[in-house]
């Protein structure tokens, strides 16, 4: 294997390490930040807030007793609650011994403490996960905006054919004489977009002033590379946001689904891309890659995929969501993410799709390094994503996380008893090994598959 392959180009190994850790950095303060709160709201004391592990860089004090730390190796962190004998909260029985007389003490404890509130400071961390994700995504909406209804011409896109006629400012009402639906009407938006005829210029039916007229302009999408997936064969031959593809293997291309017909019917082989990148012509070889790819039927297909997303050739005029605008589309990303992950997840325990589809620690932050490459928005994105994403992994009921816990705290509402201490330690120790062994299998998929 080629490890040089693992580096993306985003300034070299050392800054991927960089945007990696900055990314996981944000996403577990957050995690811990919410159980540390919580639990102290739940009269719950704390005695570490750490970031990272290993050797303590820094640490402080505050006059709530809790110790607050950055440590070496910045890969995780931790909370360490009074009574917690590690930072996977395991019990410190001789410590809870000592002090079982002192209820005053007992209760500050996360083991003394309420069966409710160690239930919500446990649930706490992957709840802030979710609200910061949807933060995150409705700050983007908002500093984005949405396209204005009706749509209205901000700019047309460069591209290599100039066609005079559609302008700034011009109110689409039909392109091809088909009026243009609601753009919250998602179906029909589909419809009539790939029912458009496939053609370099199309009649666009516009209101400019006080008139309303036929004007010609760009097929809607064109072969342009709106955005790069991380890791894919556009991302490692160099395409960038923006370029447009002219032809493939020497036949001419304009439409977006005409590229995409081309790397399905491949076969797998290399092809030759032109590519037009701001005013210059440029070749590009790349291989397409096998790629799973959820299908609206909840189910997954196998495809062969370059790794480029569309983009339209009109840049749209925008306006500002409202407020519960923003975070009703903020909760809709994140709920979205949490059933691909899920989905994606069932599909490769019964063997659907590929357990390649999972990455570990080298996987993701390659990725980290190829979104910050792309701007400061697709980085905070990955960010969300991730959040989102690390929220859903600690709510699997697997013992040292936190849906371990609430499994047991579950057990103890029922039967009215905790766990005896010998199983708990039995259980927290098969949660470990199988939390290390998920990730040891992550890590090779990082290395070995394709």
């Amino acid at each position: 294997m080629d490890f040089t392959t693992l580096i993306p180009q985003f300034g070299g190994f050392v800054w991927t390490v960089v945007a990696f850790v900055v990314a996981l950095s944000v996403i577990v303060a957050i995690h811990e930040y919410g159980h540390y709160i919580v639990g102290r709201w739940c009269g719950i004391k704390a005695d570490v807030f750490s970031l990272g592990f290993g050797p303590v860089l820094f640490s402080r004090v505050d006059r709530h007793g809790t110790r607050w730390q950055v440590a070496a190796l910045p890969f995780g962190g931790y909370v360490k609650f009074a009574g917690d004998a590690n930072a996977a909260s395991g019990k410190d029985t001789e410590a809870m011994e000592q002090i079982a007389t002192d209820e005053a003490r007992l209760r500050a404890t996360m083991h003394g403490a309420p069966l409710w509130a160690r239930a919500l400071t446990v649930a706490a961390g992957p709840a802030f996960n979710f609200v910061l994700s949807i933060l995150i995504f409705a700050g983007i909406a908002l500093s984005l905006g949405t396209a204005r209804d009706p749509l209205t011409v901000e700019a047309i896109k460069p591209l290599p054919q100039t066609v005079e006629g559609l302008q700034a400012g011009d109110e689409i009402v039909a392109i091809e004489g088909t009026p243009i639906p609601a753009q919250d009407d998602g179906a029909a938006y589909v419809e009539f977009i790939t029912g458009l005829p496939v053609q370099k210029t199309l009649t666009y039916t516009v209101n400019r002033e006080d008139d309303r007229v036929d004007v010609q302009g760009p097929y809607w999408s064109p072969a342009m590379v709106g955005a790069v997936m991380p890791n894919s064969a556009a991302y490692e031959a160099g395409l960038k946001q923006g370029d447009v593809i002219t032809a493939i293997d020497g036949s001419e291309v304009f439409a977006f689904d005409q590229l995409k017909q081309a790397v399905e019917h491949s076969g797998g082989a290399p092809l030759l891309l032109d590519v037009w990148r701001a005013g210059e012509m440029l070749k590009f070889t790349l291989v397409p890659k096998s790629t799973d790819e959820p299908q609206p039927d909840g189910g997954f297909k196998n495809v062969l995929r370059i790794g480029i997303q569309s983009s339209g050739a009109i840049e749209p005029a925008t306006e500002a969501p409202g407020i519960g605008e923003a975070l009703g589309s903020g909760v809709a990303n994140m709920w979205r993410i949490i059933e691909g992950s899920l989905s994606g997840l069932w599909h490769m325990v019964t063997g659907a799709i590929s357990t390649c589809n999972m990455s570990g620690p080298v996987g993701i932050a390659k990725v980290s390094g190829a979104m910050a490459s792309q701007g400061a928005t697709s980085f905070i994105n990955f960010i969300a994503v991730l959040s989102t994403a690390v929220g859903l992994l600690n709510l699997f009921p697997i013992p040292a996380l936190d849906g371990g816990h609430l499994t047991f705290y579950a057990y103890e509402a029922v039967t009215g008893k905790p766990p005896s201490d010998r199983a708990l330690r039995v259980l927290m120790t098969a949660g470990i090994m199988i939390v290390l062994g998920l990730m040891l299998f992550a890590l090779s998929n990082d290395l070995f598959c394709p």
